[in-house]
């Protein structure tokens, strides 16, 4: 069986055929390109997206880090309220008389002897009332060693503001000293004890605390 004729250029270029052909081609460069565009974006936006949540992600740890310090800090609040009643309770004397009683039994453990104790008020504070005991006290350095210390281990809170050496004869050492402690306000005014008298230039310098609100002692 002979072949026909082969089909021209023409003919070929014509063709439905070819066109489909064509058609197929042209359609599948366009879905080559558009996914290739797809996939570029793409990898932009995940990238842009893990850029971002790295982002906040900083931020939520500075923020964790900037509130850390508040945590439980109606806890802690609460907690040193209660440390604070229990040394008002156990440390500050509840009256003028027990300030007197502490000291006599000081004195008289001790050893020394406790004269010219003059007790004085300053001005009332908010929630205290600084208390002032200035005296002179004699006996030997030991004795007088026991009494500096039981001073600042005593139940009641106290402060030694200033020693200062008045004489030494015959193995016995005269000092003057200026204690203080704290009394409620409403305390202190039935006390009804004179005010502190201004300390001068000389006697301010010499003192070794300030005379603000207490801070305990170790």
């Amino acid at each position: 069986m002979s072949k026909g004729p082969a089909p021209t250029l023409r003919e070929r270029l014509t063709s439905p055929v070819t066109w489909h052909y064509v058609g197929f081609c042209v359609l599948a460069a366009i879905a080559i390109v558009l996914g290739v565009r797809f996939a570029l974006d793409w990898a932009a936006i995940d990238t842009h997206s893990t850029d971002a949540l790295a982002g906040k992600q900083v931020q939520l740890a500075a923020l964790r880090l900037q509130t850390a310090p508040l945590e439980g800090l109606d806890q802690r609040i609460a907690k040193t309220r209660d440390e604070l009643k229990a040394f008002y309770s156990k440390r500050i004397p509840p009256d003028y008389s027990s300030i007197e009683t502490s000291m006599s039994n000081l004195e008289v453990n001790s050893g020394v002897r406790l004269s010219r104790a003059e007790y004085s008020q300053g001005a009332p504070g908010q929630d205290l009332t600084e208390i002032t005991m200035d005296a002179a006290i004699s006996g030997d350095y030991p004795s007088i060693m026991r009494f500096v210390n039981s001073i600042q281990r005593a139940q009641t809170f106290y402060i030694i503001r200033q020693m200062a050496l008045t004489g030494e004869q015959n193995g016995l050492v005269n000092l003057r000293i200026r204690v203080s402690t704290w009394l409620r306000p409403a305390d202190a005014a039935a006390s009804g004890l004179p005010a502190t008298p201004s300390l001068s230039k000389g006697e301010a310098g010499a003192e070794s605390g300030g005379a603000g609100a207490p801070e305990e002692q170790e």
